[in-house]
């Protein structure tokens, strides 16, 4: 991961107990909400793997992913209360254990489901608050959350990476990181663009109007708010 701050190594301010099982939970589920981009799921299905499974209780991770999912920062102190407020909410969760060897031990899978959309993620806790999402609707894909981020989905032809990048560079708007993933060749697609700068709001429009592209959706640093 590239270096951002001194906070990136003392972790960030939270609710605790834990920076990796509590305040990186919520930054998995803030992520997944900007990815959903259709405000709160009506459903929730949250998986734990490895550690995450066996001590998602006892470390709060329940409630702290729920509470991202709403849209809460690590340091909100309605976390403690996230399931009450996503029962007030209309959102219905449910929680399930599973291991799998090949995941980082503090593993979740998000499926959240609306009557509009449905959007399926998997992300990791790394530590100090730090995360990683891996997988985007069974792309697989590798993203931090730490810098602005464009999620592209979008058919596999020829010249849709030139297309995009572009359009970056006419709003001179340099790419930190890139990550392609394609389900077969000629098919479905999604490409992540990590930014030195946020995207506008024209640039997401006109992304969203080149030939093959069904969406973009954008995360913000660590899932932040828009400004």
């Amino acid at each position: 991961m590239r270096f951002k701050d001194v906070f990136s190594i003392i972790g960030p301010a939270m609710i605790g107990p834990s920076s990796s099982h509590t305040a990186g939970a919520v930054r998995i589920g803030r992520i997944a909400r900007q990815l959903f981009a259709a405000g709160t799921p009506e459903r929730a299905e949250i998986t734990f793997y490895g550690s995450f499974a066996e001590t998602y209780k006892g470390h709060g991770t329940d409630l702290a992913i729920v509470a991202g999912l709403l849209g809460y920062d690590t340091d909100d102190l309605r976390i403690p209360h996230a399931l009450e407020h996503a029962k007030a909410a209309g959102m219905r969760v449910r929680f399930r254990q599973a291991q799998n060897r090949a995941y980082h031990p503090n593993t979740a899978k998000l499926e959240l489901t609306s009557a509009i959309r449905r959007l399926s993620v998997l992300g990791c806790s790394i530590g100090g608050g730090n995360v990683e999402m891996v997988e985007v609707d069974g792309f697989d894909v590798k993203f931090t959350g730490a810098y602005p981020t464009l999620v592209i989905f979008h058919e596999d032809r020829p010249g849709m990476i030139a297309d995009v990048t572009e359009l970056l560079l006419r709003e001179r708007i340099n790419i930190g990181r890139m990550d392609v993933d394609r389900k077969e060749r000629s098919g479905e697609a999604l490409t992540v663009l990590e930014l030195d700068s946020p995207a506008s709001v024209e640039l997401t429009r006109a992304l969203r109007r080149l030939s093959g592209v069904r969406d973009v959706r954008t995360v913000n640093r660590w899932g932040e708010p828009a400004e």
